[in-house]
Parts: structure tokens; C-alpha cells; sequence
């Protein structure tokens, strides 16, 4: 077996074992072997100490004569939980919410009702936003009433 030290095209550092150097190129090649960090299959052999075993030492020799010493890995950095696509969307989300609950009356459990009241003329027109359950929004675009789900505000569903 062999232990290489392997880098990928985003700096992460980590170490793989491979039967022999030629697995090694031949699933390199293939694309078989990626970064844990990224998944960039864009690998490369890092700098590695050689190990190379010692006869000239005695035969009383400590356990830890026998671990040969490797370059430390650097730890890799980390990564966002959300991708920069993810957080456009979540910011897109949030501009949205911000904006309809800061210009529009929040009319609760009464939304159902007070969108008829206005779709039908008992009451004037504005922009309300609030609550309604699934049947009772589906009942609404049925009679012909526009409505739209809110988005939720993206760091409330954790």
C-alpha cells in the first residue's frame, strides 16, 4: 500500500491509500479520485517525506522509531454551508418578505375574508398579507382571488 499526500486545484490538502502508484494513476485518469473538501476531481500528488526504513539501529528500539514522519496538513478551510447561488436566494427571499410586511396591513387569520371583502368591493383595496390554510387559499384562487404564498423568512426555518 501507499499513502499520497494529494492536493486539489482549491489548495485542500488531504492523504489517500492506493494498492500501488500505478492504481493511483489509473484512477486518477479516470477522474475517480476527488477532494473530500470540494469534490474537484482536479488531484495532484503532493510533496511527501519518504519513509525509509532503518537497518542500523539497534535492536531495542522505541515504538515510535517506527512512524515515519510526514509534512504536516495544512487543515482545509472552511466552507459555507449555503453555496453563493443558495445565498442569493435566500437574500432574495428575505428582500422579499422585508418588503411586503413593512407596506402591506397584516390582517392574520382574517386574510381569506378580507381578500373577498376587497376582491368583491366591501372593503378598499390594499396590500395585505397574512394567514391562510392550504384549502382556504386554494378556495380563493378558485373564486378568482390573486394570492401568493409569502416566502419565509430564510434564519426562522433552522
Amino acid at each position: 500500500m501507499i499513502r499520497y499526500t494529494l492536493v486539489c486545484d482549491g489548495s485542500h490538502a488531504f492523504e489517500s491509500w492506493f494498492p500501488s502508484s500505478e492504481s493511483y494513476d489509473d484512477q486518477a485518469a479516470r477522474g475517480l479520485v476527488a477532494c473530500p473538501v470540494c469534490g474537484s476531481a482536479r488531484v495532484a500528488k503532493g510533496m511527501m517525506a519518504p519513509a525509509i526504513a532503518r537497518t542500523d539501529r539497534a535492536v531495542a528500539r522505541s515504538p515510535a522509531a517506527d512512524v515515519p514522519e510526514v509534512a504536516p496538513v495544512p487543515a482545509p478551510a472552511p466552507t459555507p454551508v449555503f453555496s453563493e447561488p443558495e445565498q442569493r436566494v435566500r437574500a432574495l427571499m428575505r428582500a422579499v418578505r422585508e418588503h411586503v410586511t413593512s407596506t402591506a396591513d397584516d390582517v392574520g387569520t382574517a386574510f381569506p375574508e378580507e381578500a373577498r371583502r376587497m376582491h368583491y368591493g366591501e372593503s378598499p383595496t390594499r396590500p395585505i398579507y397574512g394567514e391562510a390554510s392550504l384549502e382556504e387559499a386554494r378556495a380563493l384562487v378558485e373564486e378568482g382571488i390573486e394570492v401568493a404564498p409569502l416566502p419565509p423568512a430564510p434564519d426562522d426555518r433552522h
